[in-house]
């Protein structure tokens, strides 16, 4: 058997290349590709029903991106030794491409559809996750798949100054700018990622530049496809409509429902009864005998809250709880609540409240990593929980889903920006939020309640971070729009748009952006990202009013930790023979101590549930390590006794003679009954001997000398 493989090359600005291939590797699906960057190599699949099931009147997609181990020439961990669940990085590039992806098909189309992304070969400078919704795209391009496509996705870095399109991995720690943007030739539709407090300019030049480089990638799809000749789509028909009941609902219903929209009712809960008793009552006006659709009757009225609700908006300036465009909810927070907790807060914006704590943990506590990219630890951890009583809701408990593991991230990348660098964190910190009530942005909350979390917990953070999601409405046949200032859910399931930012009051440090709209202009960029920005200044005041400050140290029941760097020849004398030394002073003060060496360095972490045990280890750590200095006086122990002096222990693992000559003033004739081995006795290093480095002390230094006597 044969095949027979088609390629197209894509250029980036720095003469770095990207090969699309298709008709070698997986042949029976819909549409299949394999994208390659240097020696990345991923195979995307996609496979879409012919048909749809019956009652379903949504997209039903998954998106699965999944690492080989082999592609690095690893082994997985664990028992079984095989790829297993997803892990969380998996989930998060599986939702950068599910994002995007989603709302580029026809809103019509309810096939189940699934497309696979596998890394099959990895380059350890290349990363995968800013080509797998490229290799997404171009698969469904090649396919019959009905699709408003192509879109891709890029990683933009800002290094040195300079923007880079998907930069090597070795660069990235240079970069204060790390976005992925997924757009199409028209407009931006995604964009992820984390800054170092950068300006709202300087993020919008970093999106137009991304998207210069996705046009050129996806004008390479339209190619690619038009070679194969995959431009024809398959017919579908997946809804069926009664265009009488729809235009009789709509007229019944429209103007009750915006009333409702336009009353400013700020309660949830009511908003949706009122909403439910406008349905309910048209179907009860119905004619006694009328066969009723209820699937029908629930998506035509929906269809029409949600041109009622979004016209108010448009029309009125005015939001479904009554505020105005930029206006924000009112905010309530506090911090240590939890007392038993190393640091906790509570932030509520309207009816979204996270209640949010901070632990700090040892070295043992780091999370570890095992994937085919990357292995390693982990020292800052955030955990998002969303239980089903925040909406009022009952629904099984069955663990974290992809949305906490997104949210989490989102989070946890606003608020690492900020945490004091490794050196200065002896600590492994681990923040968990859980949301209680949710009514829109609690993601953003979980930013607002672990920044006063990790400030009530004594760790020395830059700054106060907040957060703030914007939402969209727009009437495409006007271009008339409105930006939204901390959308409501029903504001974000409603609308255009959920772009959340995040950041202190110097700049932005994370931002994600969702639309379901085809794209977005820059015009409307621009306004939500200065919308943005007075909106986290104002919640950022807010929290001021709680603490303003990290608190002056730990809680009294904070296990206390401290890293020590020291030279790299001083990390045996602190282990010590078989590890005596070190197992010594652990005993000796109930402290936990741990070495690692890196960069020529020992890294020491000294771990105590007081202070005065971290004091201790400190101290004796800091004897081993510190090096003899002549003219320093110190307190040492007798360890022999000669006929010529004493050979005192005035360092740990240093000994110096102190002859018998400088014991005392006076002259002794030998060392009978002058000091005892064991005995403690303050010494001062008078020299060491520039060729055999041995110590020479003297004690009579330190005494006063006897007067001269007359003869």
């Amino acid at each position: 058997m044969s095949y027979k493989a088609i390629n197209k090359t894509i250029q980036l600005a720095d003469g770095r290349e990207i090969t699309l291939e298709t008709g070698k590797l997986a042949k029976q699906a819909d549409g299949s590709v394999v994208v390659r960057m240097g020696n990345t190599m991923l195979l995307a699949t996609v496979v879409s029903a012919k048909d749809a099931k019956p009652g379903v009147d949504f997209l039903p997609l998954s998106v699965d991106y999944q690492e080989k181990f082999a592609s690095s020439g690893k082994i997985p961990g664990g028992f079984l030794k095989r790829e297993a669940r997803l892990s969380d990085y998996e989930i998060l590039i599986s939702r950068l491409v599910d994002r995007i992806l989603r709302p580029m098909f026809p809103d019509d189309y309810h096939a189940d559809t699934q497309v696979l992304i596998s890394l099959i070969s990895a380059d350890a400078e290349v990363l995968p996750d800013a080509l797998a919704a490229l290799a997404a795209s171009a698969a469904i391009m090649v396919s019959d798949i009905p699709f408003n496509g192509p879109i891709s996705e890029v990683r933009v870095a800002r290094i040195d100054g300079q923007f880079i399109i998907n930069p090597n991995l070795s660069d990235l720690n240079r970069a204060d700018i790390d976005m992925i943007v997924g757009a199409s030739m028209e407009g931006v539709a995604m964009v992820e990622g984390e800054m170092n407090e950068v300006s709202e300019e300087e993020m919008l030049e970093a999106i137009q530049f991304a998207h210069e480089a996705i046009k050129v990638q996806c004008q390479a799809q339209i190619d690619f496809a038009q070679e194969l000749g995959s431009t024809e789509k398959r017919a579908y028909s997946h809804e069926t409509h009664d265009e009488a009941l729809k235009e009789q609902l709509y007229q019944a219903v429209y103007e009750k429902a915006y009333q409702v929209a336009l009353s400013g009712n700020a309660s949830k809960a009511e908003r949706k009864k009122a909403f439910a008793a406008i349905k309910q009552e048209f179907i009860e006006s119905l004619p006694e005998g009328t066969e009723i659709n209820n699937e029908l009757i629930s998506k035509y009225y929906h269809d029409a809250e949600k041109d009622a609700v979004r016209n108010v908006v448009l029309n009125e300036r005015r939001r479904l709880d009554g505020r105005n465009l930029d206006q924000i909810r009112p905010i309530w927070s506090e911090v240590n609540y939890l007392p038993s907790t190393h640091g906790s807060a509570i932030f509520t914006r309207g009816e979204t409240q996270s209640l949010t704590t901070v632990t700090l943990g040892t070295k043992l506590d780091e999370q570890m990593i095992d994937g085919a990219m990357f292995s390693g630890y982990n020292k800052f951890i955030l955990h998002y929980n969303f239980p089903a009583f925040s909406t009022g809701e009952v629904k099984p408990n069955r663990g974290p889903g992809r949305r906490e593991v997104g949210h989490g991230n989102l989070a946890m990348r606003a608020l690492r920006q900020v945490l004091p660098a490794e050196e200065e964190n002896p600590y492994t910190i681990r923040i968990v939020s859980d949301i209680l009530e949710s009514n829109g942005s609690s993601s953003m909350a979980t930013v607002c309640a672990g920044s006063l979390a990790l400030m009530d917990a004594g760790v020395k953070v830059k700054g106060a971070v907040a957060g703030i999601a914007m939402g969209l409405i727009t009437d495409t046949k006007t271009g008339n729009f409105a930006v939204l200032s901390d959308i409501l859910g029903d504001e974000d399931h409603l609308g255009d748009m959920d772009f959340k930012v995040a950041g202190t009051k110097e700049g932005i440090t994370a931002c994600q952006m969702d639309i379901k709209v085809l794209s977005l202009s820059n015009e409307v960029l621009q306004q939500a990202l200065g919308q943005a920005k007075q909106g986290r200044l104002h919640i950022l005041g807010e929290m001021a009013k709680t603490i303003t400050e990290p608190a002056s140290d730990y809680k009294p029941h904070t296990p206390r930790s401290q890293n020590l760097i020291v030279d790299k020849e001083f990390i045996g004398a602190i282990i010590g023979p078989g590890g005596k030394v070190i197992q010594q002073i652990q005993k000796d003060t109930g402290a936990t101590i741990q070495i690692e060496e890196k960069n020529e360095k020992g890294y020491v972490n000294i771990f105590a549930t007081n202070q005065e045990a971290m004091q201790e280890a400190v101290s004796k750590i800091k004897a081993i390590v510190s090096v003899p200095e002549i003219g320093e006086v110190y307190v040492g122990k007798v360890k022999s006794i000669q006929a010529y002096g004493a050979f005192v222990e005035f360092m740990p693992g240093k000994d110096g003679l102190l002859h018998i000559s400088e014991i005392k003033w006076e002259r002794l004739e030998n060392m009978e009954g002058v000091l005892e081995v064991g005995e403690e006795v303050k010494v001062k290093l008078v020299d060491i001997d520039k060729k055999t480095g041995k110590f020479k002390l003297s004690r009579k230094v330190l005494l006063p000398k006897p007067e001269a006597t007359e003869k």
